[in-house]
């Protein structure tokens, strides 16, 4: 696939396939909801089986596929590849929502294009941040169709929980062809909400061999989610085994409206979420609840004027957590006209970072390295 459509989509069709989806959810609309939910109820026989992780088909991107048809390998124009690091991680990397049809609740097995477009769109201008420290596994899953997060209903639920069961499988299969060594966990929005139930599920797995996990673009609790997964916050940029989460907003930031759907449900741990306990951790300093002027900021994914390549723009973008969330300041690039009402950067959580996201990644892995 060509760049320039590469970045036409993922500049303009991030905010449908996510961050469209994420806002209906937050802020309503009967008209959009109908339009939205898809079709019909739950059925898990049209679901159908499966996906089966051994084959190569079933991933959007893993180590032995060739390096053209790996969306995870791009990097933008004038970036060097980074020296493969003496203990090289293995990298797993669940992409957002990518299924914008309404036929059924979940994605079928056998995507159709224009959802496996995306999906390697989506692959490409995220999970590429962790090339530069070890080798990415996206797996395909049949994700929840975006209705299922419009609703609270039983299909929602089952949706949801086929889309986890996928990634679960595939996670199993990834630890079956790394079974030692450093692993680093990531997503954003649907991936990271799967994610974050990976790492509650699969803690005993991950003992000892986690370097970080990055669950970008969904809210995380510090008591009520992070005490199921066996982790703590990254409080410092040098720590290893540790979460990072934030949610992007520019000023004047209103998050009420990302803050009243989630604060009042119940956590992982069992409790109920608070505004108090929402995690934030600047990805460029790489501290808990910390903040950075522009000048640190060492890459923001940004278009050529032509959108027929990607740069990095460096020292424009700042950061500081403000009550859970991340407030972007600076001299913000024309990323694309896409923000989400309240000043919501979700669509943009990787882009304004994918310099810092790179840069973190590798003083964990240094961290994990000498333990």
């Amino acid at each position: 696939m060509c760049a320039r459509r590469f970045l036409i989509f993922v500049f303009f069709l991030i905010l449908l396939v996510v961050g469209g989806a994420f806002a209906i959810y937050q802020w309503g609309g009967n008209v959009l909801l109908t339009q939205a939910t898809p079709k019909g109820h739950f059925e898990a026989k049209a679901a159908g089986a499966g996906p089966d992780y051994s084959l190569p088909a079933n991933w959007a991107a893993r180590p032995d596929m060739a390096v053209d048809s790996d969306p995870s390998r791009w990097l933008p124009d004038a970036f060097a590849a980074a020296t493969p690091t003496e203990n090289k991680a293995a990298v797993f990397f669940i992409h957002p929502t990518t299924y914008l049809q309404r036929d059924h609740w979940n994605a079928p097995v056998a995507i159709d294009g224009d959802t496996e477009m995306r999906t390697q769109l989506f692959v490409r201008s995220q999970a590429s941040a962790f090339n530069g420290v070890g080798n990415v596994w996206a797996p395909r899953y049949r994700q929840a169709a975006y209705g299922a997060f419009l609703l609270k209903s039983e299909d929602a639920n089952k949706a949801l929980d086929l889309a986890y069961g996928d990634v679960r499988s595939a996670f199993d299969e990834f630890l079956a062809a790394n079974p030692s060594g450093p692993v680093i966990l990531a997503g954003h929005s649907q991936g990271s909400l799967h994610l974050l139930r990976l790492l509650s599920g699969r803690k005993d797995q991950l003992k000892n061999r986690l370097v970080a996990a990055y669950v970008v673009g969904w809210p995380v609790g510090i008591h009520s989610d992070l005490p199921a997964t066996g982790l703590s916050p990254c409080a410092q940029p040098e720590q290893a085994g540790c979460i990072l989460s934030w949610q992007s907003f520019g000023e004047p930031a209103n998050t009420s409206l990302v803050a009243d759907s989630w604060v009042g449900t119940r956590g992982l741990a069992g409790i109920k979420r608070q505004q108090a306990d929402m995690l934030c951790v600047d990805p460029v300093s790489g501290r808990q609840n910390g903040r950075s002027q522009p000048g640190e900021n060492p890459g923001t994914l940004l278009p050529t004027a032509d959108l027929s390549s990607a740069t990095l723009t460096t020292g424009q973008v700042g950061s500081r957590c403000d009550n859970g969330f991340l407030t972007v300041d600076g001299t913000i690039p024309p990323l694309g006209p896409f923000v989400l009402p309240g000043n919501n950067y979700h669509v943009y959580d990787y882009a304004l970072f994918w310099g810092a996201i790179r840069r973190d990644a590798e003083r964990r892995l240094a961290a994990w390295s000498k333990h």
